[in-house]
C-alpha cells in the first residue's frame, strides 16, 4: 500500500517562524553530544519542515527503542475498543496457567491498567530478575516477583510491565502486534514497512524493538493530536486518547531539578507527560512530541545520551516559533530553511585518503584488541585491512562472523550488505587508521582505530547498543508481518529501553 504524502505547507502559512527552526538546527548541530538523524514538524495538520542528516534517509527504518511502547499503547486502545481487552481485569486472569503458583496478593491484584501505566507496585526495574526466573515465559517470571507496594500507588519504569501488556494483547488477538496494527493503524495512516524484534518465544516484545521510519512517528503523533481521527475517519475514540495521554501516576521527586525534568511530569499509558504536551520517547533521542497547546507534532531520531538537552533545545527554539496566525513577508526565511533542510548531512571523518606509510604496510594487516580486550564491543576479536575495489576494505571480526566494510572516498560510503551501514574514515595520523561505522537502522555509531605499530585496535560506541547480540544484528529484524506469535521468531534477548 503506497502512503499518501502528508499535506505540506510553507512554515509561515501555518504560523511557524522558519528562523526558530533554523536556530534549532544550528543548536543541535553545534552540540558535540547530539548527533541528529531526522526531524519532522507538523503544524495544523501540515508538514512544515522535514530533513534527514545524510547518510540517513526518509525511507530508512529506525530502531525506536522505547518509543515502541507508544505503539503498543495504541494497540491496547484498539483492543479495548473492540472489547478484547479490559483495563480493569487482573493481569493473572489472562494467564490462567499460572494461577496456582502466583500467590502473592499484590501480584494477584495487579490490573492491566497498572502494567500499562508503569504502576505495577514494584519500586525498580524487574526485567533482569524476570528473565532469570523464567527466560522462556517472562510474564511468569515477572508475576513471581512480589510488588513492593500496592499496584497503582507508585511509579517505576519497568520493561516487564510493558512486555506483559504486549503479551496479553498478542494472546487476546491471536496476532503479533504488527499484524494486529497493520489494518487498524499502519495502513489507515499510510505507514509503510515496519519490523518488530521478537524474543525466544516468538513474541514481539512491545517495550522496544520496533523499527519504523520517522514518518511513522509523525503520523502516530498527528493521530493522537487529532484525538483519534485520521483524514476525517475516526480510528480510536477520543476518550482512549485522553486516557492514554493523561497522567495516571505521579513520578516527581520534589526537587528543583525534578521540576525541570521532562521525565518527572507524570506518566500515562505508555506515554510520558512533559513540561509541554506529552510524548512517546525512546533511548538516544527517538521522540514523538505532541503539543496540543500549539497544535503541533515534532518527530525526531537521533543519537545522544543527553535526551533532556535535546528536549530543552526544542522548548528554547521551536516553541517560540509557533505563532497564532500566518506570517507575512516570510517567504525568504521559508526558502532559506527549505534549502538548509535539503542539504543536511553528518560530517564525515576528517582524514587523509592514503597513509603516510607505503600501502603495502597496511594491505593484509591484521589487528588485535589493544590490551587484549575491547571494552566497547566485547565480541570484536579482530580487524583486517586490505585493498578494495573502490578504496580500503576493513573487516570487523567477531569470532566466526565477519562484517565487511569499505572506505570509498572522502564522504560516507553506504554498504550493500544485509546489515545497512555507512562508513567514513582514513588516516588521521602516521600509522593510525580511523573508521566510523553508522548502523543505519539504529541510532548507533562505532569508531574503530587501528594502530600499525603493534598491530592493535580500539573500538568505541558513541551510544552503546542496549540489546545487540552482534554487529550484524544491528538492523531491523525479519518481517513476518502476517504471522502470529510463536511463528518464525527473530530471536533476541532485549535488556533495556
Amino acid at each position: 500500500m503506497s502512503a499518501r504524502p502528508l499535506p505540506q505547507s510553507p512554515p509561515a502559512e501555518q504560523g511557524v517562524d522558519a528562523s526558530g527552526i533554523t536556530a534549532f538546527l544550528d543548536a543541535v548541530e553545534a552540540d558535540p553530544d547530539i548527533e541528529p538523524h531526522s526531524l519532522m514538524i507538523l503544524r495544523h495538520g501540515h508538514l512544515v519542515a522535514s530533513g534527514w542528516w545524510a547518510p540517513y534517509t526518509p525511507g530508512r527504518l529506525q530502531l525506536l527503542y522505547s518509543l515502541s511502547k507508544s505503539f503498543t499503547s495504541t494497540a491496547a486502545g484498539f483492543a479495548v475498543t473492540e472489547g478484547l481487552l479490559d483495563l480493569d481485569r487482573p493481569v493473572i486472569s489472562y494467564f490462567p496457567e499460572f494461577e496456582a503458583e502466583i500467590t502473592d496478593p499484590r501480584s494477584r491484584a495487579m490490573l492491566v491498567r497498572h502494567v500499562a501505566a508503569m504502576a505495577s507496585g514494584h519500586l525498580t526495574e524487574t526485567w533482569g530478575d524476570a528473565l532469570r526466573l523464567d527466560r522462556t515465559e517472562t510474564v511468569r517470571g515477572f508475576l513471581l516477583i512480589p510488588p513492593d507496594r500496592d499496584p497503582g500507588t507508585v511509579f517505576a519504569y519497568n520493561q516487564s510491565a510493558t512486555y506483559t501488556l504486549a503479551s496479553i494483547l498478542q494472546r487476546v488477538t491471536g496476532l503479533s502486534l504488527t499484524a494486529y496494527l497493520r489494518p487498524r493503524l499502519f495502513d489507515p495512516l499510510g505507514i509503510g514497512e515496519t519490523a518488530w524484534t521478537r524474543n525466544r518465544a516468538g513474541r514481539e516484545i512491545g517495550f522496544s524493538g520496533l523499527h519504523a521510519a520517522t514518518d511513522a512517528i509523525a503520523r502516530l503523533g498527528q493521530l493522537h493530536l487529532d484525538e483519534g481521527v485520521w483524514e476525517g475517519r475516526r480510528l480510536l475514540p477520543a476518550s482512549w486518547i485522553a486516557e492514554a495521554t493523561r497522567a495516571h501516576v505521579a513520578n516527581a521527586d520534589g526537587t528543583p531539578e525534578g521540576t525541570r525534568s521532562d521525565w518527572q511530569q507524570g506518566y500515562g499509558l505508555q506515554f510520558w507527560r512533559g513540561r509541554h504536551g506529552y510524548r512517546g520517547d525512546g533511548a538516544f533521542g527517538q521522540f514523538c512530541v505532541v503539543l496540543p497547546e500549539h497544535d503541533a507534532v515534532i518527530a525526531t531520531t537521533a543519537a545522544t545520551d543527553l535526551m533532556q538537552e535535546l528536549l530543552d533545545l526544542m522548548w528554547r527554539h521551536l516553541l517560540p516559533a509557533f505563532g497564532p496566525a500566518p506570517l507575512k513577508d516570510a517567504s525568504e526565511r521559508d526558502e532559506a530553511l527549505s534549502r538548509r533542510l535539503g542539504r543536511l548531512a553528518l560530517p564525515p571523518v576528517e582524514a587523509a585518503a592514503e597513509p603516510s606509510e607505503p600501502l603495502d604496510a597496511w594491505s593484509g594487516a591484521e589487528f588485535v584488541p589493544a590490551g587484549g580486550a575491547c571494552a566497547a564491543q566485547r565480541s570484536l576479536t579482530g580487524v583486517l585491512v586490505a585493498g578494495g575495489e573502490r578504496g580500503t576494505r576493513v573487516t570487523l571480526v567477531e569470532g566466526d562472523r565477519r562484517l565487511e566494510l569499505e572506505i570509498g572516498g572522502p564522504g560516507w560510503s553506504v554498504g550493500p550488505g544485509p546489515t545497512p551501514t555507512a562508513v567514513s574514515g582514513g588516516w588521521t595520523a602516521p600509522g593510525t587508521l580511523r573508521v566510523d561505522v553508522l548502523f543505519l537502522e539504529t541510532p548507533h555509531r562505532l569508531t574503530v582505530e587501528c594502530v600499525l605499530p603493534g598491530r592493535t585496535f580500539t573500538a568505541r560506541w558513541h551510544t552503546i547498543p542496549l540489546h545487540a547480540r552482534s554487529l550484524d544484528s544491528l538492523r531491523a529484524p525479519s518481517r513476518p508481518e502476517s504471522t502470529g506469535p510463536g511463528k518464525t521468531p527473530h530471536l533476541a534477548t532485549p535488556s533495556a529501553t
